[in-house]
């Protein structure tokens, strides 16, 4: 699995007509995370982190780009900007116990509502799935509709629970 996610790459074609490539994160990628990062507003890097960040450690660094496509695996959009290809947003997961990962998701402002999220979610559940994984969980702030949205979308069996100032979601993939 390891090297079959780790050169993932899909095309798809977005409602509004736009292309994105959903991809694996690759070392390379560090100046466009950092500016994909800088375009985001603190709303949107509070729902992602639960507080707002602007600048990260070379260990936090490390942590978000260093991926093994084992335990811990990351894709992200890559659309076309100016002539350029950029992140427009990224979702990862991270084994938190034998088939049972922790995922998080962030698309760069400019991007939301435009079906960007949903993709990498569907990627994203695809490895996942190929990995043998049975669940995929998540912590969502109450007031992230956005997010709440997209995992209701994906016709799997959810489960939610309150805990102290976040929804615990478990998505089944079996």
């Amino acid at each position: 699995m390891h090297r079959e996610a780790a050169s993932y790459s899909a095309d798809e074609r977005l409602a509004d007509g736009c292309r994105v490539e959903i991809r694996a994160l690759r070392p390379d990628d560090r100046s466009a995370f950092l500016a994909a990062i800088g375009q985001t507003s603190a709303e949107s890097l509070y729902s992602r982190f639960f507080g707002v960040r602007r600048a990260f450690t070379e260990q936090e660094m490390a942590f978000f780009l260093d991926v093994d496509f084992v335990t811990h695996v990351a894709l992200v959009a890559v659309v076309e900007e100016g002539g350029r290809r950029v992140i427009a947003g990224g979702g990862r997961y991270m084994l938190v116990q034998p088939g049972k990962a922790e995922m998080a998701f962030a698309v760069v402002d400019k991007y939301q509502n435009k079906g960007i999220g949903t993709a990498l979610l569907r990627h994203l559940v695809a490895v996942a799935r190929k990995a043998a994984l049975q669940q995929l969980i998540a912590e969502v702030l109450p007031e992230n509709l956005p997010m709440l949205k997209l995992i209701e979308k994906t016709g799997l069996r959810i489960t939610k629970k309150r805990d102290a100032g976040a929804l615990h979601v478990t998505l089944d993939l079996a």
